[in-house]
């Protein structure tokens, strides 16, 4: 596990008032965290390679966050350099039909990255207990058990040997507006504005709250949280390519050993 000011220590209760959300850490500039950041793209794009001939072990990101809170934007700079082949990603929109009528983790685990693989979550298995615990789609009783049922299923993930990161992007109310104000403003962002998203910022509060619950409940030392300060999209970046990037060194992916004789072998 990765240690980090912004990881959520197992068995904490979580009050997302007393997190920032525009921290900026030591740097003093915006250029030197987008430097740094830039570093840790290199270094991911080398790890993962290592990993993905090694394919024996694999990565899952998971990505949570408020409408606008920057998800696509992490995926699209944080993982712009790595190799297409060896990177997923997963984007959980409404569950169809077929999905509605299994368990609520049964289209997640069909997504979990294989060996080699690393897997990004955009949402993910924990919007069964945000959406659906928010819009009242399944009931208290039943939502409540699945905090555990989530943390069994990611363990036996860990166990398997799957490693899993999850984030939090935390952003204020007001960056949050900003953001879809952005996004009417500009005729290239247009077709990212959904009218849900400002039926949803009305339920803001119920969000957090919920959020606050999954943090303080699904937090593990084996699958931990963190929660990002996301106000500011460069201190964003370095924040999770650093914990990725340490991440993997962990890990500690190895090439596989060549062929016997390969030294006898010419190519003619």
């Amino acid at each position: 596990m990765i240690d980090s000011p912004y990881r959520v220590k197992p068995g904490a209760t979580v009050n997302l008032d007393k997190w920032s959300t525009d921290d900026v850490g030591e740097f003093k500039h915006k250029k030197d965290g987008e430097a740094e950041s830039d570093k840790n793209r290199a270094k991911l794009r080398d790890i993962q390679e290592v990993l993905y001939a090694e394919a024996k072990q694999s990565l899952l990101v998971v990505l949570q966050a408020m409408d606008a809170g920057g998800k696509d934007g992490t995926i699209d700079y944080i993982f712009s350099g790595v190799n297409p082949q060896g990177c997923q990603v997963t984007s959980f929109k409404v569950p169809s039909t077929l999905e509605k009528e299994h368990d609520f983790l049964w289209r997640i685990h069909a997504a979990a990255p294989r060996d080699g693989m690393i897997g990004i979550f955009n949402r993910s298995h924990y919007e069964s207990v945000l959406v659906e615990r928010v819009h009242e789609i399944v009931p208290k009783a039943k939502w409540k058990k699945r905090y555990d049922h989530i943390n069994a299923f990611e363990q036996m993930l860990h166990d398997e040997g799957t490693r899993i990161v999850k984030f939090f992007l935390h952003i204020s109310k007001k960056e949050q507006l900003d953001r879809i104000q952005a996004r009417l403003d500009d005729p290239k962002k247009n077709w990212k504005y959904n009218p849900d998203d400002l039926t949803e910022r009305k339920r803001w509060g119920d969000y957090m709250e919920a959020f606050e619950d999954l943090l303080t409940r699904c937090s593990t030392d084996t699958c931990p949280w963190y929660v990002v300060p996301a106000d500011h999209k460069w201190y964003r970046n370095w924040v999770i390519s650093d914990i990725l990037v340490r991440t993997l060194k962990e890990m500690n992916p190895k090439y596989p050993d060549p062929l016997p004789n390969l030294d006898k072998v010419k190519a003619i």
